[in-house]
């Protein structure tokens, strides 16, 4: 089975029924499925082994996903902000591929030495009207996706996702046809980003319209939900944290949302309270997963938030930091260092089964252990009612005096301060303690030097932190390096800040 099927079946419920916006471009069921059949024919034509895509996405996104697929070679949406040079590593890393790009990309992706088409040519829908796909059906075990991983600490390895993967994953956490006709989901997470692979999927699945914003901005994100009637949307905490403070300034009427989902990165709790403050009606929802799982493998859903928000049981209100319950058809596992599996409320990293795992790079094979559980190298624990909680990488960890240090735990005490909107803490060389604890603050707007330093910072975790968790350093900034999908560069700030603490 190809996710070629997710497509096919809407159409053939009812081609008319308009499936995207993007713009001043709107296009129907049917004219999708005409735009593919014509895209897969021209890449079949191409001789293209693979598709690599460099683009801010819009209805080309979902267009070249499945022509990919009805051409039988794996699609490769790339990262478009990248330098040239990284851009071009990744496409030589793709044998045999065909470039489709914007137009304001082609230079850039054409420094490859490789065929470059334009992707405005991909959504004519007059030159594809009666266009048939080639022949035949992807094997369900055949590559659909490939996606670089971010590379913040090392080289980007690339994540192989088949079609199984992704059918198994749309299939199982999504119900065919289940949206309302008025449905509508606004999507603005970048194409190369596994959000994006699967909000192009699920969502024409469902039967909801998809609303492409391709360059977010939080007015014009507030005003297209306003304008479109959207009912779903997927941001990341950067995101949601500019579209809270554009509604705080100048409210919008949001009568249609229904649900906002959040993820990506772990978003502050304050964050978290302000939003089910201003956005009471709207349920919120905190999804979990890797590209390696094909997207998310455990939600906290809008009932869940509002019943933790509101509740006086600890062990209740706690899950408001988490990130929910395994979906359908996921299993997960906590294990210790020697790889015993823990029970609940351990600490350990985590590791996760399920048909829709992919745990698979080229060139180096798949890392799924001999029982097929994917180590996803995340620090975590679940409590007894199965709600997991992560608490950040392993290679984040901060070693300070032989004590392992989460910096989830001393990130979640400072963001409470009042006076602080967002902080992350990270270890740098000590030749006291062997690791010291930095944490970098970025202050609420308006906030001073004279309204909070360094040793107010320090005073505030002394009364909630034990001493060895109290940060040894604190410095500020005006704004936290972040990749697009809202994943804090915290290798940035260890380099940063080493020399100074050397000092």
């Amino acid at each position: 089975m190809s996710i070629a099927i997710l497509l096919e079946m809407p159409v053939s419920m009812d081609p008319d029924k308009e499936a995207i916006v993007d713009g001043d471009l709107r296009l129907t069921l049917g004219q999708v499925d005409a735009l593919v059949n014509k895209g897969a024919a021209r890449i079949t034509e191409s001789g293209a082994q693979c598709v690599a895509y460099v683009g801010t996405g819009g209805a080309a996104m979902p267009v070249l996903l499945f022509a990919s697929a009805r051409a039988g070679v794996p699609f490769a949406p790339l990262n478009y902000r990248l330098t040239t040079d990284a851009l071009v590593e990744l496409i030589e890393r793709l044998p045999g591929a065909v470039v489709i790009a914007d137009a304001e990309y082609k230079a850039v992706a054409a420094q490859a030495g490789v065929t470059v088409l334009d992707s405005a040519q991909f959504l004519d829908v007059e030159a594809a009207a009666d266009a048939q796909a080639p022949a035949g059906d992807a094997d369900p075990d055949a590559l659909a996706v490939v996606l670089f991983t971010s590379g913040t600490t090392s080289k980007p390895k690339a994540v192989e996702i088949t079609h199984a993967n992704l059918t198994s994953y749309v299939m199982g956490t999504v119900d065919f046809a289940s949206a309302d006709p008025a449905d509508a989901a606004l999507i603005c997470v970048p194409p190369y980003h596994i959000a994006g692979v699967s909000a192009a999927l699920s969502n024409l699945y469902a039967g909801r319209r998809a609303i492409y914003l391709q360059r977010f901005d939080p007015a014009a994100w507030l005003q297209l939900v306003h304008d479109e009637g959207v009912t779903n949307a997927t941001v990341v905490p950067t995101m949601l944290d500019r579209i809270i403070a554009a509604y705080e300034k100048e409210p919008v009427e949001l009568p249609t949302l229904r649900n906002l989902a959040y993820g990506g990165s772990k978003v502050p709790q304050p964050l978290v309270r302000r939003t089910l403050d201003l956005l009471g009606h709207v349920g919120l929802v905190n999804a979990y997963g890797l590209t390696e799982t094909s997207s998310t493998i455990a939600v906290l859903g809008p009932d869940d938030h509002r019943e933790a928000y509101v509740s006086d049981d600890p062990a209740i209100a706690r899950r408001l930091g988490s990130v929910g319950r395994a979906v359908p058809g996921i299993e997960l596992q906590i294990r210790d260092a020697d790889g015993t599996v823990l029970g609940a409320d351990g600490t350990g990293e985590l590791f996760i089964r399920g048909p829709q795992v992919s745990g698979k790079y080229t060139g180096i094979g798949s890392v799924l252990d001999a029982e097929g559980w994917f180590p996803t190298k995340d620090v975590a624990s679940i409590d007894a009612d199965g709600y997991l909680f992560i608490g950040g990488r392993s290679d984040d960890t901060i070693i300070r005096g032989g004590e392992n240090i989460a910096p989830a735990e001393v990130e979640d005490v400072l963001v409470e301060h009042p006076r602080i909107r967002d902080v992350v803490a990270v270890g740098v060389p000590d030749p006291e303690w062997g690791q010291a604890i930095v944490a970098v603050v970025v202050r609420e707007d308006g906030v001073t030097d004279a309204d909070l330093d360094a040793e107010a910072v320090r005073d505030f975790a002394r009364t909630r932190l034990r001493g060895s968790r109290t940060p040894d350093h604190v410095v500020f900034r005006d704004e936290l390096p972040s990749t697009a999908t809202g994943k804090i560069l915290r290798r940035v700030l260890v380099d940063e800040l080493t020399p100074a603490a050397a000092e």
